[in-house]
C-alpha cells in the first residue's frame, strides 16, 4: 500500500501542510496514522483522496461548518441528498453574490478611471458624467460618501 509524507499529501491536494495539521487537530479529518519509528503522519491513498476533496470544497470558500456538514451527510448517502443538494445550492448563491459584489467593485473602478482621464483631459462634461455614474455605482455597493466632494 502506497503511503505519503505530509509534503506529498499536500502538493497531491493543493493545502499547505498547516492546514492539514488545523484540519487534522479540529476533527474534519480524522487522526492520521504515525509512523512507528519517525512518528511522523504517514498518509494512506484513502487519506489523501478525502483531502483532495476536502481541497475542492474549501477552493469554493465553503466554511468549515458546512464542509463538516457535507462530510458528515456524504456518509449517509441517498438519506441526505436533499440536504447536500441545498447546502451546494446555498453555496453556490453566496459565490453569486460574491460576483455580484466583485462586478460592481470592478465597475466602480472603471468608472473611477473614466473620471481621471476626463480630468486629465479637462472635460468638465465628462467629469460631471463619470462622477454621476460613479456615485451611483457607490450608492449600489452601499459605500459611504465623503461629506466634501472634491473627487467624485
Amino acid at each position: 500500500m502506497k503511503t505519503y509524507t505530509i509534503s506529498e499529501t499536500a502538493q497531491i491536494c493543493g493545502l499547505p501542510d498547516s492546514t492539514l495539521r488545523y484540519y487534522e487537530r479540529i476533527g474534519l479529518i480524522e487522526r492520521i496514522n504515525r509512523d512507528t519509528s519517525s512518528k511522523q503522519r504517514v498518509y494512506s491513498q484513502d487519506d489523501v483522496d478525502h483531502l483532495t476533496m476536502i481541497a475542492c470544497l474549501s477552493a469554493t470558500g465553503m466554511s468549515i461548518a458546512d464542509m463538516r456538514s457535507y462530510l458528515s451527510n456524504r456518509r449517509m448517502g441517498a438519506d441526505k441528498a436533499r440536504e447536500q443538494a441545498e447546502l451546494l445550492t446555498t453555496q453556490r448563491d453566496h459565490l453569486a453574490h460574491e460576483i455580484e459584489q466583485i462586478t460592481a467593485r470592478i465597475r466602480y473602478v472603471e468608472a473611477k478611471i473614466a473620471y481621471w482621464h476626463a480630468v486629465e483631459q479637462g472635460d468638465p462634461v465628462a467629469i460631471a458624467a463619470c462622477g454621476a455614474t460613479t456615485n451611483a455605482i457607490a450608492d449600489e455597493m452601499n459605500l459611504p460618501r465623503p461629506l466634501s466632494r472634491t473627487e467624485a
